[in-house]
């Protein structure tokens, strides 16, 4: 049996893909022993063998201190716990696993967008599933799978629902190369996070259509005012919109075609249909972005740039008849 203090060393990663093997290795990194738990075992004895995520991160070793498995038993030895599943998978995946979970550790969610069907945030759909009491928390920021795994500088923030929470899950993930704030704005971190990605698209759309870089910097700084808009209305804090939960992923996120939701946007710009776009990889903004307008709908705030990206994502209008809409909206005061 394992003591406490072993437990307390030990980080289990949900899900095999690029980001939950690249915070497997920054977890190992930080002095942490690591599972790195998958659904499809033929996957993980091939990167145990390996010592390496051939499929989504090519060329990268993995950290000596992880180890894959496909056992759900193997869950059950750690202090934490990350879920690093898409946004419309982790209830099912949290469901299908609960009762392997370790009784009383921490479940941090990493994925960002919000369910669709439901409009729920992570954090409410964690909190539905998990036992009564059971603590849940949140980490976003500006970070692309390969640099965290390749160990480059990075810095994201990590939310828990009390301070001292938050600060003890981000030392206990913080590494030489991977640093992580943290506050107790759970809201304000998970809408940085999901709603990046829809106004990333709007981005990439612009890029994709060969706008100019002056009209992607005023997109973005319109992105951010609609981002700052829909938090005040859900209980998020302006300075949390104005960290790396916010205003650092939006200005990564649509800045760069290493971003799915930006490289997805070009593609739409450049006249492929969303089908087209998706080349086969998951763009969590086009899940979020109906489930995104519809909270925002709900409590009165306008964005009229998530509103173009649903239109568009869902074929009920085409690229050129949304930006000639956004260019003939009423002129009105920056702050408005």
């Amino acid at each position: 049996m394992r003591t406490e203090p072993d437990r307390a060393n030990r980080v289990a990663v949900i899900g095999g893909g690029s980001w939950g093997t690249a915070l497997a290795n920054a977890a190992a990194h930080a002095g942490r022993q690591v599972v790195l738990w998958m659904r499809d075992g033929e996957a993980a004895a091939r990167i145990e063998a390996v010592r390496e995520n051939a499929r989504y991160l090519p060329g990268i070793p993995l950290h000596p201190n992880v180890r894959a498995t496909a056992e759900a038993g193997a869950l059950g030895e750690a202090g934490a716990v990350l879920l690093v599943t898409p946004a419309q998978t982790l209830r099912s995946v949290l469901a299908s696993l609960k009762g392997s979970l370790p009784a009383g550790a921490p479940v941090i969610l990493c994925a960002k967008g919000i369910e669709r069907g439901t409009d729920a945030f992570m954090s409410i759909v964690a909190a539905e599933i998990l036992p009564p009491g059971a603590a849940a928390a949140v980490l976003s920021g500006p970070s692309f799978a390969a640099d965290v795994a390749r160990g480059l500088p990075t810095a994201v923030t990590l939310a828990a629902d009390t301070a001292s929470e938050a600060a003890r899950l981000a030392g206990l993930l913080s590494g030489p190369a991977f640093r992580l704030y943290h506050t107790d704005d759970v809201r304000g971190v998970e809408i940085g996070g999901a709603g990046k990605n829809v106004l990333a698209i709007a981005a990439g759309i612009v890029a994709g259509r060969r706008l100019g870089e002056s009209a992607r910097a005023a997109l973005i700084a319109r992105a951010f005012a609609e981002l700052m808009r829909f938090a005040r209305a859900y209980g998020g804090r302006p300075e949390t919109l104005m960290g790396l939960s916010g205003l650092g992923d939006l200005v990564l996120t649509a800045s760069s075609p290493q971003s799915r939701n930006f490289a997805f946007g070009e593609r739409l710009g450049r006249g492929a249909s969303p089908e087209e776009a998706s080349g086969g990889r998951l763009a969590e903004g086009a899940f979020t972005a109906t489930a995104l307008l519809g909270l925002a709908r709900a409590r009165g705030v306008e964005m009229p740039l998530a509103e173009a990206v649903a239109a568009i994502v869902s074929g009920a209008a085409g690229v050129d008849d949304v930006i000639a809409g956004l260019l003939a909206r009423p002129l009105k005061g920056e702050t408005e």
